[in-house]
């Protein structure tokens, strides 16, 4: 699993974990190790579903990384020491703005500011609401087809998110 944005990842003390249940692991925060390159890093995250069409998938959101990755946490052999744990999933309410269009589908512009001060446009397209953090969304983009997921509320407040006309919208939709 190689790191894909330049966010880092949380830190924090260890929460006391609870028993394993690979049938009770939605909603939950999770840590484990993870071995690649014959490096060892810890990863911690919430799980936010897992595939009916592979049941030993899981969609995980990591602490600190924008895109949500497919993983088989009981499976792949590079996953070790898997805890659940205690803490709470953090889903911050996020008012959504009385004028605001209802987002998912909606091909949209987002602006990112890189560190030098630099803005970057990227278009594309708001997929859906994410399940248990639910203020956020799933959406990918032309330039990087990977899901990312995002407070979009935040961004649009911020004047850094726009919603595309639907003449602008339709050549999104073939990626």
């Amino acid at each position: 699993m190689s790191k894909k944005r330049g966010r880092k990842r949380s830190s924090g003390e260890l929460s006391d974990t609870l028993t394993l249940d690979p049938n009770n692991l939605i909603g939950k925060r999770i840590q484990h190790s993870w071995r690649e390159k014959g490096a060892l890093t810890k990863w911690k995250g919430t799980v936010l579903d897992r595939l009916s069409v592979n049941s030993s998938l899981y969609m995980v959101k990591y602490d600190g990384f924008d895109c949500v990755y497919g993983i088989e946490l009981f499976k792949d052999e590079r996953v070790s020491n898997l805890q659940v744990l205690t803490e709470k999933v953090v889903n911050n309410k996020i008012k959504v703005p009385h004028d605001a269009e209802e987002l998912v589908g909606k091909a949209v512009e987002h602006i990112f500011e890189k560190e030098d001060g630099e803005k970057n446009e990227w278009r594309g397209m708001v997929l859906s609401r994410a399940p248990i953090m639910t203020n956020w969304y799933y959406i990918t983009y032309e330039k990087d087809p990977v899901l990312y997921m995002y407070q979009l509320w935040d961004d649009y407040k911020d004047g850094d998110l726009r919603i595309l006309p639907e003449a602008v919208a339709i050549p999104l939709l073939v990626y």
